[in-house]
C-alpha cells in the first residue's frame, strides 16, 4: 500500500491543474516485466488536446511516464520497487569512465528532429530489438506500430538523432521535452557499435542539452534496485528517486 499512499500524495499536489474532467483508471493486475513471480498494476489517464502539454508538465514530476497518448504510474498493492529517477542536471559531475564514454562518442552529431517515423529509424530500431529483446513484446513490432510509438503524441516530442562521421544512424532517443526539462522514453542504437557504450552516451547528451537549456532535470524513467538491466541508471548523479516524501536523493 505504500505505493498508493506515494501516488496519491505526490499528484495530489498538482490535481488542480487538470480541473473536474480528468479521469485516472487503475488497470487490472498482469505479470511484471522485471521481478519474477510478480504483479504490476497501473495507473493510467490520457493526455491529448491543447491541455496534453501543461497536464504532462504537471504528471511527470509525480512520478508518471508517457506512452502514445497515455500517461501511467505503477500503484502495485504489495509492492514499490519501481522508483521514478531523475538526473540534478546542475550537480552532475561525471566519472572517470563516463567521461572515457563522451570522448569516444565526440565524433558523433546529433540534431533534433520532429517526432516523425522513417524507414531508416526502423531498420536500426529492428536491429537493435533482435539483438537486446528479441523475444520481448517489441520483436515483432510492424513498421505501422513503431510509427504509432513515435508519433501519437499531443506532448512536446521530439526524436534526437546519433550519426557518425559518415552520416550512418547509429543511435535514436525519442524524448518529451517538459517545463523542467527532458524526459527520455525510449533509445535504441546500433548493436554493433557496442565499444561506444552508445546508451550511456545517450544519457550524458540528454544531461548536457538539458544544462544548455538552463533545465534542471533528466527523468530516466523507473529504476528497480534488484533489476540489473536498470543498474546504469544509478551512474548518473545525483540522482533523485520519488517516494513517500517526494524527490529525495537516492544513496547506494
Amino acid at each position: 500500500m505504500e505505493q498508493d499512499r506515494s501516488t496519491r500524495a505526490s499528484f495530489s499536489r498538482e490535481q488542480e491543474s487538470f480541473g473536474p474532467l480528468q479521469h485516472f483508471y487503475v488497470l487490472e493486475p498482469t505479470p511484471c516485466p522485471y521481478l519474477p513471480n510478480r504483479l504490476e498494476r497501473k495507473l493510467l489517464t490520457e493526455i491529448h488536446g491543447p491541455q496534453a502539454r501543461s497536464g504532462y508538465d504537471h504528471l511527470a514530476p509525480a512520478g508518471f511516464r508517457r506512452s502514445h497518448r497515455f500517461a501511467y504510474r505503477p500503484a502495485c498493492a504489495d509492492c514499490n520497487a519501481c522508483v521514478p529517477v531523475r538526473v540534478v542536471v546542475s550537480e552532475f559531475k561525471p566519472g572517470k569512465s563516463l567521461r572515457r564514454i563522451a570522448r569516444a562518442n565526440a565524433d558523433l552529431s546529433v540534431e533534433l528532429v520532429a517526432a516523425k517515423a522513417n524507414q531508416e529509424q526502423f531498420d536500426l530500431f529492428r536491429r537493435y530489438i533482435a539483438s537486446r529483446h528479441g523475444d520481448g513484446e517489441m520483436a515483432g513490432m510492424s513498421l505501422q506500430e513503431y510509427q504509432s510509438m513515435v508519433e501519437s503524441s499531443d506532448v512536446d516530442t521530439l526524436l534526437a538523432e546519433f550519426r557518425d562521421a559518415s552520416g550512418r544512424l547509429i543511435a535514436v532517443c525519442l524524448l518529451d521535452w517538459l517545463r523542467d526539462g527532458p524526459s527520455a522514453v525510449y533509445s535504441f542504437f546500433e548493436p554493433g557499435e557496442s565499444g561506444r557504450s552508445l546508451g550511456t552516451y545517450v544519457v550524458l547528451w540528454l544531461i548536457d542539452e538539458a544544462g544548455r537549456r538552463s533545465k534542471p532535470h533528466v527523468y530516466l524513467g523507473y529504476w528497480i534496485n534488484q533489476s540489473r538491466k536498470m543498474a546504469y541508471k544509478t551512474r548518473f548523479r545525483p540522482l533523485e528517486g520519488l517516494g513517500t516524501h517526494g524527490w529525495e536523493l537516492i544513496v547506494e
